[in-house]
């Protein structure tokens, strides 16, 4: 079970920071001030080397890991180009920014709850995933 738990718990968090990376990536030529930029490449930073580290542990259970979902993402997609279309300032990409990162935060949550019997290992890798995205939402307020 715990290994079960945990090769669970490592697909949800390499689904998730791959939607992290590719969102911070759809909305990074939108972007106009430099403080922003900054705040938005560090954190796909902090993105890639988290889903470095998963997709090596992954590997060592012979796991390929997992996607984001082709709907989720393709909704995601929609949604950021619709709004960005109507309205491409700062504020709207902190504030599509801000409700990611809040999605992906309850939905590491819901997760850490899920898969329990996990090993301590993974489950670090969901609580810094989950930081990284609390700090993201925090640091882009002031956008909005």
């Amino acid at each position: 079970m715990i290994e079960q738990d945990t090769v669970r718990l490592l697909r949800e968090c390499d689904a998730g920071v791959k939607m992290g990376i590719a969102s911070i990536h759809e909305v990074l030529e939108y972007v106009n001030e430099n403080n922003l930029r900054r705040r938005l490449t560090e954190c796909m930073s902090n993105h890639e080397n988290l889903k470095n580290e998963i997709e090596e542990l992954l590997h060592r259970y012979h796991d390929g890991g997992k996607d984001p979902s082709p709907i989720a993402k393709g909704m995601s997609w929609m949604k950021t180009n619709a709004k960005l279309a109507v309205n491409g300032s700062d504020a709207a990409i902190a504030n599509l920014m801000t409700d990611g990162c809040n999605m992906g935060v309850k939905s590491l949550n819901r997760y850490l709850n899920q898969y329990e019997a996990a090993d301590e290992q993974s489950k670090n890798i969901a609580k810094r995933l989950i930081s990284i995205e609390e700090k993201l939402a925090s640091d882009i307020r002031s956008f909005l």
